[in-house]
């Protein structure tokens, strides 16, 4: 049946092929006016794409840019829809149309595996093309880690100039597929980097060390983008110290096994205290690659102390059936399950799970206590969550201030 799909989205990316086409006729190749940046990866690409944004604009040049987040053109912010990263052809051509028309220098697009495949960014002329990392994620549309890999190199082959990350395990199928592609830059964590911000997370050092070198190649001095590097905001939802007091609260979008390694790894080195737990609270996407859910399960299983399942856009999908394949993982970390009103203040590798995700965020919260670290992961900056065929509204931040509020009315008694 997946390889039936499979081929039936091949015979489909005809049609987003000659969609691409149009909408590149209609706006007149846009592109080729302006100098378009594209980053891809499975993780990190929005925090580079605003990063490389941040620092062009911080140096004089005028900059616009589609990430996970949002669009900005110009001082305009645009919705790119629900839970898109690439939006489609015509809204492409469109915003880029409209960064031509405001005189700016780049253009720079978040382009996802997806849209590389689908042919959605088909006739988009990327002067630079940079890639993050990859590791095993959509394989539910892709089927193997080959034919993902294959398709964010896409992005690669077609940029005039080239860079990837060379301590990625992607690294060596990277290579061999290039061949001997000319103009390509293979980068790795820059001493520059580390020495100017020594307390910056491993994968944020590589991230920032693709993003000075793009701005390097595109001529600017080294102490202006570090100069600029040091006044740039986070994306919202990437590592977001959200709450610090007695305890502290975290919001990150990490949603694949690899981001989860990354992330946990550097909370409990980073934040986490020595008689503190990391509680965290996260579930998975419906109809979406559920290969990596039992290793979600088992990286978490392998950082965390108290594990909430809870509800991620679990679509028509079983919710139940997305927590098994998350709990095989958990149990390979000998996590014991237990009921809600069994757990201990104290208790750690144990799990439990809420349907709802409210509810998960508030029973998080209050039973974290001094030292502890919540850590929500999954929705961020995301404004809805799906359910069956229906996208309700959703706020992660604003979930975190009903759930303290509560755990402060629950200490006084209210």
């Amino acid at each position: 049946m997946k390889k039936l799909n499979y081929w039936f989205q091949r015979v489909k990316n005809i049609f987003h092929l000659i969609n691409a086409f149009l909408a590149n006729l209609y706006y007149g190749f846009p592109s080729k006016k302006i100098k378009v940046i594209g980053v891809t990866g499975t993780d990190g690409k929005t925090t580079t794409t605003e990063l490389i944004a941040h620092i062009l604009k911080s140096c004089g040049r005028k900059v616009s840019y589609i990430s996970t987040v949002s669009a900005k053109i110009g001082d305009k912010e645009y919705d790119t829809g629900f839970h898109v990263t690439t939006p489609n052809p015509w809204f492409i051509q469109n915003l880029i149309k409209e960064s031509v028309k405001k005189k700016d220098d780049y253009f720079i697009l978040e382009t996802t595996s997806h849209a590389l495949d689908q042919y959605r960014v088909w006739g988009v002329s990327y002067k630079i093309g940079v890639l993050t990392n990859v590791t095993y994620e959509h394989l539910d549309y892709h089927l193997t880690y080959e034919n993902y890999l294959k398709a964010k190199v896409k992005l690669l082959k077609n940029a005039d100039n080239s860079f990837f990350n060379k301590e990625d395990n992607s690294y060596i199928y990277i290579k061999k597929i290039l061949k001997k592609k000319k103009k390509t830059i293979e980068y790795k964590k820059l001493p520059v980097i580390i020495k100017n911000f020594p307390k910056l997370e491993k994968f944020n050092q590589e991230n920032f060390s693709a993003a000075y070198l793009v701005c390097l190649s595109l001529g600017l001095k080294s102490k202006d983008i570090l100069k600029s590097m040091k006044t740039f905001n986070f994306p919202k939802g990437r590592l977001d110290l959200v709450y610090n007091k007695e305890f502290k609260i975290i919001i990150d979008f990490a949603h694949t096994p690899n981001a989860f390694l990354k992330l946990l790894s550097e909370i409990r080195k980073k934040y986490l205290k020595k008689n503190g737990r990391l509680i965290h609270v996260f579930g998975a996407a419906g109809l979406r690659d559920n290969k990596k859910r039992s290793l979600m399960g088992e990286v978490a299983g392998r950082y965390d102390d108290v594990i909430i399942l809870t509800e991620e856009d679990y679509r028509t999908e079983n919710l139940y059936k997305i927590f098994e394949k998350i709990e095989k993982g958990l149990l390979k970390q000998n996590f014991i399950k237990k009921k809600f009103n069994l757990i201990k203040q104290n208790d750690k590798k144990i799990y439990t799970i809420f349907e709802k995700r409210q509810e998960a965020i508030n029973f998080a919260i209050k039973i974290a206590k001094e030292n502890d670290v919540v850590i929500l992961t999954g929705k961020s900056h995301e404004k809805s969550l799906c359910r069956g065929k229906i996208e309700y509204p959703w706020d992660e931040y604003k979930a975190v201030e009903i759930a303290v509020k509560k755990k402060k009315e629950y200490k006084l008694g209210l």
